[in-house]
């Protein structure tokens, strides 16, 4: 049995990869992983490949834990594994609270990589996989200190990880787009100074993103799925980071 794996299925970009994922076809099952079964069932009637919805808290070790049995069990192929499931908080250090930071760490970073340690078992010669990482992973961004940090890691995991699933004929991507028109933005701003970023510009839509990131995992390492984070990916290459903060910390306020 092929199947794709996709976690934050529920929403947002995760969702828009379940539908990307049906269109393309040649699956036998979708295998979304979220919090909310109700919005994944919602999703079920519109697509043509068979949606299995997993209501897992990827912030609980013991959920990977269930997902690992299920692929023991039933034997799957996972020719695609999407990790969209993340969210980030903005504010500075002193408008954080500790189960706010924990929860991004938790999320972004150790989830991410234990999910991903427990599926590769399960894939097979042209399997590819996609972190759902960041243009925040390029620099430090203040006032968005935390998240831009779990990104990075994400970014330097899945480029070492390509590495190491290459022989296998793995394929690892890491997605680092820009600002994207989701409920990130709604759930970024429940904070205590959720002011700290005012504007999204040059945000791109979920659907796009989830398309271009499919067709680039086929040969990237890393895909910005669109100029602006390109540009941004190339400046933190050769200007002092210093310098890319300052300019963050003008544009952030306007």
């Amino acid at each position: 049995m092929k199947i794709a794996i996709v976690t934050g299925a529920s929403f947002g970009l995760g969702r828009s990869f379940v539908r990307r994922l049906d269109r393309l076809g040649g699956l036998d099952e979708i295998w979304g992983v979220a919090r909310r079964r109700n919005r994944m069932e919602e999703l079920t009637a519109e697509l043509s490949t068979p949606l299995r919805p997993m209501e897992l808290d990827l912030t609980r070790p013991e959920s990977v834990e269930v997902l690992r049995k299920r692929l023991e069990e039933t034997g799957a192929d996972v020719r695609v594994l999407v990790n969209a499931a993340g969210f980030g908080k903005f504010g500075t250090y002193a408008d954080m609270t500790l189960q706010e930071t924990g929860d991004m760490i938790a999320l972004n970073c150790r989830a991410a990589v234990a999910l991903t340690a427990a599926v590769l078992p399960h894939m097979s010669r042209g399997g590819r996989v996609l972190e759902i990482c960041s243009s925040a992973a390029f620099q430090p961004l203040p006032g968005f200190n935390v998240y831009a940090a779990t990104k990075a890691f994400l970014l330097h995991y899945s480029r070492a990880l390509r590495w190491e699933v290459a022989p296998r004929g793995i394929r690892v991507t890491a997605v680092c787009p820009g600002w994207i028109k989701t409920e990130f933005m709604e759930v970024a701003r429940d904070t205590k100074n959720g002011r700290t970023v005012r504007h999204y510009p040059f945000a791109l839509r979920p659907e796009t993103v989830a398309r271009r990131a499919l067709r680039d995992s086929r040969v990237l390492a890393v895909t910005t799925c669109g100029l602006p984070a390109l540009v941004q990916r190339a400046a933190s290459k050769f200007l002092p980071h210093c310098f890319i903060m300052a300019c963050w910390e003008g544009l952030r306020r306007l």
